[in-house]
C-alpha cells in the first residue's frame, strides 16, 4: 500500500514524530523548505522609483498617453 499525502506542520514535536516514524521505515518524507514569499505590491515596488515633482509625473504620464 501506497499514500502520498501533502502535510502543513505546525510544531516542531510533530516533525520530530514524522522523523521517528521514517526511521523505523514506516514513512517517507520528502521536506520541502520553501519560503513564503512576499508578494504585496508595497515589497515588490519599493525602491523602484525616484521621487519627481507631481509636474513631471503629469507631464510624463500626458507623453505616454500621448496627449
Amino acid at each position: 500500500m501506497h499514500y502520498t499525502v501533502t502535510l502543513d506542520i505546525t510544531s516542531e514535536k510533530a516533525l520530530e514524530l514524522l522523523r521517528n516514524l521514517e526511521n523505523l521505515h514506516l514513512i517517507r518524507l520528502h521536506e520541502n523548505t520553501l519560503k513564503p514569499k512576499d508578494t504585496s505590491a508595497i515589497r515588490f515596488l519599493k525602491g523602484k522609483m525616484t521621487k519627481q515633482p507631481i509636474e513631471e509625473v503629469e507631464r510624463q504620464l500626458r507623453e505616454l498617453r500621448g496627449k
